[in-house]
């Protein structure tokens, strides 16, 4: 979600892949067409498997399933049909459903009202399990006292199948909570060099691998799960990753490796390190990928607090090179490294004020992020998934009913919370390059 501050320092960074687009309509196409799968990867393009290929641009916002009740939030305020109907008539054609490991360990077999009443006690919220829980049922009577949280997960991925939406799966945490920073445990593999509690005393790696295993294994009866992100904003802390990155290609090729082998059709999205901001490693050394041949797509995150240096976005060319020099660079063509590149978070605050019929994010500084980071995803043509769908949390860093201000969807679940927004990302929704 929030990724680490980095400090951009190469002034004059190259800006990554760019073309002139094509001039865009005004208003986006009003549903999403239905992809023949699966999906694979060639040069930097994801492709359909029709005759000829086609190519796939993901348009998709942020769905989070990965805090304590392991439930895909927003039941609460609205049934299950009605969200994934909001999401398809507003031009969206995929959902990152996060996840955490915590999910496939207990679960699987666990009732939603298990879970409630678990996280319930846990942390003393009874209006958890007196008040939140009892919506969901009313809003989705199709959820019984039998119903699994994995159950709540099929339902969702089959319900945004149903009309025409992909899901990618994404490993968020190992332990069921929100994130991130260096002291929540789930940031760095607890079995790589410089082992800290701070960081890694969740991050168990042999349980991550079989929670990628068994996700991938579970996707195969749902086909609208089309990939999966193999780990959220890694971040090495204190004295780890000293080694030259060594870490991160060892346990991101074995997990790239086990997925694949366990589900070939899903494309498999990898992030960098310093909170998926950072790849620019495979600039002198490429991660063998050869054990998921043809299903790689790179990951990005970028947040206006992403980078530190005083006010950056009044010099939006800067910011650019930055994304570009970090990330962006994948985009080239007829590189090792080449590659798909989703920005599969960015966004800004919702609550700010509407001036003169313009969009304003949190404050002045968000604004300009968000037209420089639109610029740039336009100019490379870009994958890109909105950070984040929900307006409210079942529960949240010990809040009941927790309010989201970077919802797209206000506290009820009932439409935007901010009109002007989708307009504001207007332009990232057309295709205006392919292979």
């Amino acid at each position: 979600m929030k990724p680490l501050s980095l400090l951009l320092t190469l002034l004059t960074s190259p800006l990554g892949i760019s073309a002139l687009p094509n001039p865009l309509p005004q208003d986006p196409t009003p549903t999403p067409s239905p992809p023949v799968l699966p999906l694979s990867s060639s040069s930097r393009w994801i492709l359909d498997s029709s005759s000829p290929p086609k190519r796939i641009k993901l348009r998709c916002l942020n769905w989070a399933a990965h805090l304590e009740t392991n439930t895909p939030e927003g039941l609460h305020r609205q049934s299950l049909d009605y969200i994934t109907t909001w999401i398809a008539t507003q031009n969206f054609n995929c959902v990152r459903l996060t996840f955490s490991s915590d999910l496939t360990f207990s679960g699987p077999s666990t009732p939603v009202h298990t879970s409630f009443t678990q996280v319930s006690q846990q942390q003393s919220k009874p209006a958890l399990l007196n008040e939140i829980y009892p919506s969901i049922i009313s809003k989705n009577p199709w959820i019984t006292p039998n119903t699994t949280t994995l159950d709540i997960f099929a339902g969702v991925v089959d319900s945004l199948w149903s009309k025409n939406i992909m899901t990618i799966l994404d490993n968020h945490v190992s332990k069921a909570s929100w994130c991130c920073n260096l002291t929540d445990g789930n940031g760095w593999w607890d079995t790589a060099a410089g082992y800290n509690p701070f960081n890694s005393r969740f991050f168990n790696t042999g349980q991550w691998l079989k929670s990628l295993q068994f996700m991938a294994n579970w996707a195969k009866s749902h086909p609208g799960v089309v990939g999966m992100g193999l780990r959220n904003e890694l971040r090495a802390f204190l004295l780890q990753d000293l080694n030259g990155r060594k870490d991160w290609y060892t346990n991101i090729q074995k997990a790239g490796n086990l997925v694949h082998a366990t589900n070939p059709n899903l494309l498999i999205l990898v992030g960098g390190a310093q909170s998926s901001t950072d790849l620019v490693h495979l600039k002198t050394k490429m991660l063998d990928t050869s054990g998921w041949q043809g299903k790689n797509v790179w990951e990005m995150h970028a947040y206006s607090f992403t980078v530190t240096f005083p006010d950056p976005f009044k010099n939006c060319d800067l910011v650019k090179a930055g994304y570009g020099f970090w990330s962006g660079f994948v985009l080239e063509q007829n590189k090792p490294y080449t590659g798909p590149l989703i920005m599969s978070e960015f966004g800004v605050g919702m609550q700010g004020s509407d001036i003169n019929g313009q969009f304003e994010g949190l404050d002045e500084k968000d604004h300009r992020y968000l037209d420089c980071l639109v610029g740039y995803l336009k100019g490379n043509d870009a994958e890109w998934a909105v950070w984040a769908i929900q307006g409210s949390y079942y529960i949240r860093e010990g809040t009941v009913d927790y309010d989201e201000t970077w919802g797209l969807m206000d506290h009820e679940w009932k439409g935007w919370r901010n009109s002007k927004f989708q307009a504001k990302i207007g332009d990232l929704y057309k295709v205006t390059q392919g292979p």
